[in-house]
C-alpha cells in the first residue's frame, strides 16, 4: 500500500472516530451535557425559611419567649489575613464566641478559609466591620434566643446546632415552626453573579414557619416554677412536677420540672434526663389519687355511693395475696363508709368497689374486671396518649383478661394506682372530666398562632367524650371535698372557695419488686368559687431515688402552696364577692 493511501485511510479512521464521537455526544448523550451545561450556567441557593417564634399568654395578650437573632460567624482568610490584626481586633471583639486558636488558623498560608468565632452577637460584628481587616468576612445566620431563661424549659425543648428542634414545643412542633425553604435558580456569569435573564430561572419563596402562642400563663408559670424550687429546698427532695389545667377547656395554664436548665446552654446539661418532661414522658405508679377513677367508676355503675359500708379488716386477699391499709387507716376496723375509705385511702375499700363491680361480695370477677378497664382505660384514657402536643409516653394499663399470673391481685392493685403505668397528663385530664361534669378534653398547650402581628386563637375546644355522668360529676367533686376537709389544717381553704383533692402515695419497683426503701407522692385537687364549677385541677408530684415521700407529708403542702398563686393569678374569687 503507498504512503497516500495509508494516509487517506488513517484521515478517515479519524474522522469516522470525531463524526463518532460526535453523534454520540450530540446525540446519545444530548440530555446529560446539556444538563451539565445548565448546572454550569446556573446559580442555585437555597432561601432559607425563618423559624417561627414561640408565646405565652400574659393575661390576655400574648408574649414572646422563645426568639429568633441575627447572629454572625467570623471566618479568616490566612493567605490574605494578617495575623497580628486579626487576633487583636477579632479576638477582643467575639470574646468566648473564638472556636479556633490563631497559630493553627495560620499554620497554613494557603488555606483560604477558616471559621474562627460562632455565635457573634451584632454589636461585635459591627466592631469587626468597621476595622475593615483585609481577608477577614462575616456570615450571617439565626440562632435561637430564649429570654426567660429556665422558665418552662422542659416544656419548650431547644434547637440544636443542625437547627433541628428538640425535646418540648421545639422538637415536637418542629414541622410548624421550621417553615420550608426556598429555591432561586437564575442565569449567572463567569463571576457567579445573578443574571435577570433566561428561560429557567426560578424563585420558590421560603415559607417561613408558624408563631406558636402556647395556652401557659407566663406570669403563673413563673409563680409554679419558683414554688416548686422553694418546695424543693424546704422539704429536700430532688424532683418536683406539676402541671395546672383549665378543667373546661383543657388548657393547660402551667406544666413545670425542677430541676429544669437553660434551652439557650442546652450542651451544659450533664444529664440528658434533665431534657424529659415528666407531665407527659414518664410514666410512673400514681397510688390512691386513682381511687377517685375506681370510686367514679362504682357510682356509674350504681353499685356503690359515699355512704355505702363494707367490712374493713384492715387487710384483704386476692388470689392469696395480702392488700394491707396505709398506717393512717390502720385503726379502722369494722364496718366503715366508701367516704371514710377515701379520705384515709384505704385499699380495702377500693378493693371491695372491685368485687362489687363483679357482682360479688367476696370474689373479684372477669366482670369486674372488665368494668374497671372500661373506665380507666377506654374513658379515662388511662395508659393511652392524650393527644396533647408534646412528646408523651404511652404507660400500661393491663388488659382485663391477660393470660398472667396474678390477674386479681393485679385488678386490686390497680384500684389504687399500683400494678399500672400513667403519666402525669393522663391522670389530670382524667381528673379533669370527674369534676367538671363528666366531659374529657384533649389536653393542650396550643392557644393558637400570632399571624402578622395579631393573636389568632384556636378553634373553640369541645369534649371528646363524656366520662361519667353529671350526677356521678357532682357526688365525686363532694367526696373529694370532704376528703380534704377530713385532713386540712383548720383554715387551710379560706371561706367561699370550694376545694378539693386526694393524696397518693406509691412503692417503688426496683428490679422487678417493690421495695421499702422509696416511694413517690402525689396530689392531685381541684377549686374555684364555693357554688360553682371547678375552675383549675393541679397535680403535683414529688421524689427522689433511696427517698420515702409521703403524699400527704410532702405532696400536698406543694399543692397546698400552688392553689394560692393558682387562685391569685386567675383571680378566682370567693363566693359573695
Amino acid at each position: 500500500m503507498t504512503r497516500n493511501k495509508v494516509l487517506k485511510f488513517g484521515v478517515l479512521t479519524v474522522m469516522a472516530v470525531i463524526v463518532g464521537r460526535l453523534f454520540f455526544i450530540q446525540i446519545l448523550q444530548h440530555e446529560m451535557w446539556t444538563e451539565k451545561a445548565a448546572a454550569q450556567q446556573t446559580l442555585t441557593n437555597t432561601l432559607p425559611a425563618e423559624r417561627g417564634e414561640i408565646y405565652m399568654m400574659d393575661g390576655s395578650e400574648p408574649t414572646a419567649v422563645v426568639l429568633n437573632a441575627t447572629v454572625y460567624t467570623v471566618i479568616v482568610d490566612p493567605m490574605l489575613a494578617d495575623q497580628e490584626a486579626v487576633a487583636e481586633v477579632v479576638g477582643k471583639a467575639v470574646g468566648d464566641k473564638l472556636v479556633a486558636e490563631w497559630d493553627e488558623v495560620f499554620a497554613n498560608r494557603n488555606l483560604r478559609y477558616y471559621v474562627v468565632a460562632r455565635g457573634v452577637e451584632r454589636a461585635a460584628a459591627e466592631q469587626i466591620a468597621e476595622a475593615e481587616l483585609t481577608g477577614v468576612w462575616l456570615q450571617s445566620d439565626t440562632e435561637r434566643v430564649y429570654p426567660e431563661g429556665t422558665l418552662a424549659s422542659t416544656v419548650l425543648g431547644f434547637v440544636n446546632a443542625e437547627g433541628e428542634g428538640q425535646y418540648g414545643v421545639e422538637g415536637a412542633l418542629d414541622g410548624r415552626l421550621a417553615g420550608t425553604d426556598g429555591l432561586l435558580k437564575t442565569v449567572k456569569d463567569v463571576n457567579n453573579i445573578a443574571l435577570s435573564i433566561g428561560d429557567e430561572n426560578v424563585r420558590i419563596p421560603a415559607e417561613d414557619g408558624e408563631n406558636v402562642v402556647l395556652t401557659l400563663d407566663k406570669n403563673l408559670q413563673h409563680r409554679v416554677e419558683q414554688i416548686l424550687a422553694s418546695e424543693s429546698e424546704r422539704l429536700g427532695f430532688a424532683n418536683l412536677s406539676a402541671v395546672v389545667l383549665d378543667p373546661n377547656t383543657g388548657e393547660v395554664l402551667a406544666m413545670a420540672d425542677y430541676p429544669g436548665y437553660n434551652p439557650a446552654n442546652y450542651g451544659q446539661v450533664t444529664d440528658i434526663s434533665a431534657y424529659i418532661n415528666h407531665v407527659v414522658e414518664d410514666p410512673y405508679e400514681p397510688a390512691s389519687v386513682c381511687k377517685t377513677f375506681t370510686f367514679a367508676t362504682g357510682m356509674e355503675y350504681g353499685v356503690m355511693d359515699a355512704n355505702t359500708t363494707f367490712n374493713n379488716e384492715a387487710v384483704t386477699y386476692v388470689d392469696d395475696w395480702p392488700i394491707w391499709n396505709a398506717e393512717r387507716g390502720a385503726f379502722l376496723l369494722g364496718q366503715q363508709t366508701i367516704q371514710t375509705a377515701f379520705n384515709y385511702s384505704l385499699n380495702t375499700g377500693s378493693t371491695q368497689v372491685l368485687r362489687w363491680l363483679g357482682g360479688s361480695e367476696t370474689e373479684i370477677t372477669a366482670q369486674g374486671r372488665e368494668r374497671l378497664y372500661e373506665y380507666y382505660h377506654n374513658r379515662f384514657g388511662l395508659g393511652e396518649y392524650t393527644g396533647i402536643e408534646l412528646y408523651e409516653a404511652l404507660g400500661s394499663v393491663t388488659e382485663p383478661n391477660a393470660e398472667i399470673y396474678g390477674i386479681n391481685s393485679t385488678y386490686a392493685n390497680m384500684t389504687f394506682g399500683q400494678n399500672m403505668q400513667v403519666t402525669m397528663i393522663q391522670v389530670a385530664a382524667a381528673f379533669a372530666s370527674v369534676v367538671n361534669g363528666g366531659h374529657y378534653y384533649t389536653p393542650t398547650v396550643v392557644a393558637g398562632t400570632m399571624e402578622d402581628g395579631e393573636f389568632v386563637e384556636a378553634a373553640a375546644r369541645e369534649p371528646v367524650r363524656e366520662t361519667v355522668s353529671e350526677e356521678t360529676s357532682a357526688k365525686m367533686r363532694e367526696m373529694l371535698y370532704n376528703t380534704r376537709k377530713a385532713w386540712r389544717n383548720t383554715g387551710l381553704d379560706a371561706a367561699g372557695y370550694y376545694v378539693g383533692g386526694k393524696t397518693g402515695t406509691a412503692q417503688v419497683i426496683r428490679d422487678g419488686a417493690y421495695v421499702l426503701d422509696e416511694t413517690g407522692a402525689t396530689y392531685i385537687g381541684f377549686g374555684g368559687t364555693d357554688g360553682e364549677m371547678p375552675e383549675y385541677v393541679i397535680m403535683v408530684r414529688v421524689w427522689e431515688d433511696g427517698k420515702v415521700a409521703g403524699g400527704q407529708e410532702h405532696a400536698l403542702p406543694v399543692f397546698n402552696a400552688l392553689k394560692t398563686a393558682v387562685q391569685d393569678e386567675l383571680k378566682v374569687r370567693p363566693a359573695g364577692m
